[in-house]
């Protein structure tokens, strides 16, 4: 059974969301338009390539909006992420960016931790992640003043507050366009757009990020299980989107 046959089940008041959406997107792009003509627009959106994000970039794309999307490939994806990725870049009218770790500090700390230090601890993953993703995204976000996310109250505990406009962090504005919708939702938008996504979600992935990283999850378990599964629940969560105020100027120590 395909992901959209088993989740696209929208809520009652599905089409209020949408528009909900659809105005906070709109509105964006003219709060965050190019500081001059023809510059580059001052938000961005950031795309894991889950279901949530190929919602905001087709969104992004069907209503013309000058908002970039940048994905970030940290080396250790999925074979069908990247073939996602590959896809978007041939198709999306708004310009997709790719930001990569460091090689060299990739390099150095495979050769003192070794390839699977994620599994040693929470700090040597969390060092995992800080080098593959929250460096990368540091630079991603330089220069703009907000930030687009598929971020949803109902994807983990830890969420359940995300609110659409987050000004939380000193930096940047963070926007959670999608944070009032459920996980029907988004697959019967995915449905009725024909969007697509990716196959692992086929798979009984709800939460697709590294390869080393994500597993499938069984019937009945929490949508973020199959992240960092080896880890206390509490700790689930890479620094993207935890403190935002602190994590990014660590991230940019």
């Amino acid at each position: 059974m395909s992901a959209i046959e088993l989740n696209a089940h929208p809520s009652k008041d599905f089409d209020a969301k949408l528009a909900e959406t659809v105005a906070l997107l709109q509105q964006a792009a003219l709060d965050y338009a190019p500081a001059v003509e023809g510059g580059a627009a001052r938000i961005t959106q950031a795309s894991s390539l889950g279901a949530e994000d190929v919602v905001v970039s087709h969104l992004i794309n069907a209503l013309k909006l000058n908002i970039g999307i940048f994905v970030l490939e940290t080396g250790q994806l999925h074979a069908e992420t990247l073939a996602l990725l590959d896809r978007l870049k041939a198709t999306s009218l708004a310009p997709i960016e790719v930001f990569t770790p460091a090689a060299e500090s990739v390099m150095q700390f495979v050769a003192k931790e070794g390839a699977q230090a994620m599994y040693k601890s929470i700090d040597l993953r969390k060092a995992c992640c800080h080098i593959r993703k929250m460096e990368p995204l540091a630079r991603a976000l330089n220069g703009k003043d907000a930030w687009i996310t598929g971020l949803r109250r109902e994807q983990s505990g830890a969420r359940a507050e995300v609110p659409l406009i987050d000004t939380t962090e000193a930096i940047r504005v963070k926007l959670n366009p999608l944070a009032n919708w459920s996980w029907g939702d988004i697959w019967h938008f995915i449905a009725q757009n024909k969007i697509d996504y990716n196959p692992l979600h086929d798979q009984f992935f709800p939460s697709i990020g590294c390869a080393p990283c994500t597993r499938a999850i069984s019937l009945g378990e929490d949508f973020r299980a199959g992240r960092w599964w080896w880890e206390d629940e509490a700790a689930k969560e890479c620094g993207l989107h935890v403190a935002a105020s602190s994590t990014l100027e660590k991230a940019s120590a």
